[in-house]
């Protein structure tokens, strides 16, 4: 996990800087995609609504927190305190630091004379496949951390955790609010923002697991 994160880590960087950059090779695949997916949303309405109520509600940023909420309420009430903290701290850390660089980036989304989907602040990252992957992520770390003994269904979670990542990077696409570099950017951040918080609770709580608030049970962390 640790080469992973470093690899999306640079990665992201690399993107970060050519986006900032405005690196006319990058601009003009963006501008291709964008204009071939904007033009079939246009002439499909039908696949266009679909798309909307994914991104605006189904994967919408505010489901993915409140997903990330009802873990962490479950936590506490488990007695899993340090772990509901680290997750809760993980998605805070992640929202700021999207929005920062969203703000000291800048840049302007897609514009079209015919419009299927608005959306507000800057464009990159795309915070709508950051959530996504940062919630998905803790979701599963967390299940695996926790009932990876008494879950069997850890194909359908996976599979559903990487139709949610990837779908909604899609639907933004399609809906024309986003650039391909700003969903990539999303996805790639949003990784590391879930190795971090793996990585840093494997260290705290040492290899041989953490003790719990109540101090009267030691918790197996794999």
């Amino acid at each position: 996990m640790r080469s992973s994160a470093v690899v999306s880590g640079v990665l992201f960087v690399v993107l970060l800087v050519l986006v900032a950059a405005g690196w006319p090779p990058l601009l003009s695949f963006d501008r291709s995609f964008d204009e071939a997916l904007h033009r079939h949303a246009v002439a499909h309405p039908g696949v266009t609504r679909v798309n909307r109520v994914l991104s605006d509600w189904v994967w919408d940023p505010w489901t993915m927190r409140a997903l990330a909420a009802v873990a962490v309420v479950l936590l506490w009430a488990r007695r899993e305190r340090r772990l509901a903290v680290w997750v809760a701290v993980t998605c805070f850390v992640a929202a700021g630091l999207q929005q920062g660089i969203k703000f000291l980036v800048g840049r302007e989304r897609p514009q079209w004379p015919d419009p299927v989907d608005s959306a507000r602040f800057a464009a990159f990252p795309s915070g709508h496949a950051m959530t996504a992957t940062v919630t998905c992520g803790l979701l599963l770390w967390v299940l695996a951390l926790r009932w990876r003994d008494e879950w069997r269904g850890w194909g359908v979670l996976a599979g559903a955790a990487l139709v949610s990542v990837v779908g909604v990077g899609w639907t933004r696409l399609y809906l024309g609010v986003h650039w391909p570099s700003d969903v990539l950017g999303g996805w790639l951040l949003g990784w590391v923002c879930v190795a971090a918080a793996v990585l840093s609770y494997r260290r705290f709580s040492g290899p041989g697991g953490s003790r719990e608030d109540n101090g009267s049970e030691t918790v197996r962390t794999g």
